[in-house]
């Protein structure tokens, strides 16, 4: 098993509340963390029919017959069952009764998010980070083989093909799960919906274009997306709303969590393939955006991530807030020109505060020019 920053988080967390919710995208190695954290606890997957069954038929019995000590995994496939814990936990006391893993965000489903309150330890598991693929001496040498192989640990063992593998995975999983969760007729319809979805990465998002790209009605577009941001397959990068006099616009940037998937939608085979494909610096933003909030929820903090954006074009894109905030423009380019410093220079004019300036790009290089440091990918997502 790959080491994972967030096993110490899970320990703790069983050690302080009587859940533990790990959520996060399928195969992001949710079920082989808390299988090797926790060795000695019963663990069920609701994935398997007959258990789901026995667990929506008769819950009371269900949680009677595993005990203390258990692992639901999937449980989404029975959000009912989180009542019934509720009172088990509040009957038993203490800590460490159930750890709980899904697929798809427990939290935007109303009663699960119910249940929950207040009676869990809450984490977040996606696909592999830098730092953990630096750590166990995996992460790529180049920075196309990185975004084109993505995170997921499946595709970090012996003779596996990452083109075929991802093909794979979003049949398998993404389209499948949206049959389950839409009662889709036509899959042509959403399979040309995700491709669209990756081609318009870093892009604002414009619903109704979409909609009317794919030929269908918007309502159909919020619905599909809604399935994409629940199951952890996009997220989206929100405005942050600082008005500097100038008006800012309010619709969000579309990103994949994982690179490889949009890579597999773009119809990229290869690695090499990217070198002169019209998206690479899309897609090397998306990385670095995706990898920042990855780092977050490895140390067990929210993401507060943003980009910056006026109504002459004027954009940074992203904005880390906190005690002193961060502002980062990434360029997939490899030589250092001046006109990539220009936009957080001008941001620095407006903001007119203390804050931290990088430029993230592909070249060798780290130094400063003009108080804005400029690194290489490597260098700032894992300090090496």
């Amino acid at each position: 098993m790959l080491p994972r920053e967030q096993g110490p988080l899970l320990k703790r967390g069983v050690s302080e509340m009587p859940i533990v919710t790990l959520m996060g995208p399928r195969q992001s190695g949710k079920t082989t963390l808390v299988r090797h954290q926790f060795p000695g606890w019963t663990y069920v997957n609701l994935e398997q029919l007959d258990l789901r069954g026995q667990a929506i038929a008769d819950p009371r019995g269900f949680l009677d017959r595993l005990g203390k000590g258990v692992i639901l995994d999937e449980v989404q496939h029975a959000p009912d069952l989180l009542s019934y814990i509720q009172v088990r936990v509040d009957e038993l006391g203490g800590n460490g009764h159930y750890i709980l893993t899904g697929s798809h965000n427990l939290l935007m489903l109303r009663q699960v998010s119910q249940s929950l309150a207040g009676r869990t330890y809450i984490q977040e598991l996606l696909p592999l980070s830098a730092t953990e693929l630096l750590a166990a001496r995996l992460l790529p040498g180049t920075v196309n083989e990185w975004i084109f192989r993505g995170g997921y640990p499946r595709l970090y063992g012996p003779g596996i093909d990452p083109s075929s593998w991802l093909l794979s995975y979003i049949q398998t999983y993404i389209e499948r799960d949206a049959r389950q969760v839409l009662d889709l007729r036509n899959l042509d319809h959403f399979a040309k919906f995700l491709r669209i979805a990756a081609g318009r990465i870093g892009q604002l998002w414009n619903q109704a274009a979409v909609a009317n790209e794919v030929g269908v009605d918007a309502m159909t577009i919020n619905s599909w997306m809604n399935v994409l941001v629940t199951g952890y397959i996009v997220f989206k990068l929100q405005p942050h709303h600082e008005n500097f006099t100038k008006r800012l616009v309010k619709s969000p940037k579309l990103y994949f969590h994982d690179t490889g998937l949009a890579c597999a939608l773009l119809g990229l085979r290869k690695a090499e393939d990217l070198a002169a494909h019209w998206a690479r610096g899309a897609l090397f933003e998306n990385a670095i955006l995706a990898d920042r909030i990855k780092s977050a929820y490895n140390k067990g903090h929210r993401p507060d991530l943003y980009f910056w954006r006026d109504s002459r074009g004027l954009e940074v894109d992203l904005l880390e807030d906190g005690p002193r905030r961060q502002l980062v423009e990434l360029k997939s380019a490899s030589t250092l020109h001046p006109s990539m410093f220009e936009k957080l220079r001008e941001y620095r004019k407006l903001y007119n505060r203390d804050a931290d300036y990088t430029l993230v790009y592909d070249g060798p290089h780290d130094g400063e020019r003009d108080g804005i440091r400029f690194l290489n990918w490597r260098s700032f997502l894992t300090g090496a």
